[in-house]
């Protein structure tokens, strides 16, 4: 019993002393804690305004919004940071030591994360020059397939047989990418191979006029039947016409079916990979 009143004693003694430095740390720092405030709410103020500014500016560059976003927090992030550590300095804080710790771990996050940092960067040049977009067709990294989402750091790709492809945006953006769907023209290419028999003037016409049917094939620019090479088993034509982007595979498998079609109405030989063998008797 006669150690709670001693307990009590030092408890008082503690909390005067708290009081009395409390106290004195206010008399000699009011003013710059005060200062301190205000400025922390003024700039809490200006830097919500600048990033709602520089968010507007964003959308009407028309950054694509993924980007967008990611950009208004890092600046708005950044700039609180900056603004903390300078009111710190303004109480009489030691900020050096801080900032090299900053430093040092955000040095020791980087090396650590070296392969994400790469990825992260290849989303922002992705997503800032925007090469495609989502649901144009590529064909990147072996890939070839419909833009399903572009992240930050990855870009997942749908397959035309229905799989899922993720590619990191680091090797995408430093690797090469077709775009199969900027033109709004395509053209599609045939090679025709036919006998060195057959007649050359009536393999053309059949060519020309099944082209001239069929109404998805334009008009401009016109289309090309050439004679291309003497094979070793065939005379093979080259045709080359121009289609809008949505049509090309449907156009050139029915071309491929009616050329086969008309050729055998017309006697037209498409023949396969061949030799002749020629024996010779001896006379002995």
């Amino acid at each position: 019993m006669e150690e709670m009143p001693a307990q009590i004693d030092d408890l008082a003694n503690t909390t005067t002393e708290l009081t009395e430095y409390a106290m004195t740390f206010v008399m000699e720092n009011g003013p710059g804690v005060l200062l301190a405030i205000v400025t922390l709410m003024i700039g809490m103020w200006i830097i919500n305004r600048f990033v709602a500014v520089f968010g507007r500016t964003l959308e009407a560059r028309k950054v694509e919004i993924t980007l967008a976003r990611f950009l208004r927090s890092l600046v708005g992030v950044g700039l609180k940071v900056l603004l903390l550590i300078s009111v710190a300095g303004m109480v009489g804080i030691e900020t050096t030591s801080f900032i090299a710790v900053l430093g040092a771990a955000g040095l020791a996050v980087g090396l650590a994360l070296q392969g994400s940092l790469a990825n992260f960067a290849g989303g922002v040049l992705v997503l800032l020059f925007r090469p495609f977009k989502v649901g144009d067709v590529i064909d990147a990294q072996g890939q070839l397939g419909t833009v399903h989402e572009i992240g930050i750091l990855n870009t997942v790709l749908k397959t035309f047989d229905n799989k899922t492809v993720i590619i990191p945006n680091g090797i995408l953006a430093n690797g090469t990418i077709t775009n199969m769907s900027v033109e709004a023209n395509r053209r599609v290419d045939w090679v025709f191979g036919v006998g060195y028999d057959d007649d050359v003037r009536q393999v053309k016409e059949i060519l020309q006029g099944l082209l001239d049917a069929d109404e998805r094939i334009l008009k401009e620019p016109a289309t090309t039947i050439a004679l291309n090479e003497f094979g070793d088993s065939s005379v093979n034509f080259v045709v080359r016409a121009w289609v809008a982007a949505g049509d090309l595979w449907p156009v050139k498998w029915d071309m491929n079916e009616k050329v086969k079609a008309a050729f055998d109405e017309a006697g037209i030989s498409i023949p396969y990979p061949q030799r002749d063998v020629h024996i010779h008797q001896s006379s002995d």
